[in-house]
């Protein structure tokens, strides 16, 4: 059995988006938020960091 577990990080939603452009809303939306101050876990994979790059400025990181 293989172990292909890849790194995780935890990321938490810190600064609102209203106001922002609607990609910055999708992309929030798509990374499983809808309120503030909350907490998802994801997998590093590259088409999460490439949004979570999008969206640092709104974001607080921490790897897992």
């Amino acid at each position: 059995m293989e172990n292909n577990t890849m790194a995780k990080i935890i990321l938490t939603q810190v600064k609102s988006i209203i106001g922002r452009p609607e990609d910055q809303k999708r992309t929030i939306r798509a990374l499983g938020f809808t309120k503030m101050n909350q907490i998802k876990e994801h997998e590093a994979t590259p088409q999460v960091l490439g949004m979570v790059k999008k969206v640092a400025h709104l974001l607080k990181v921490k790897n897992a």
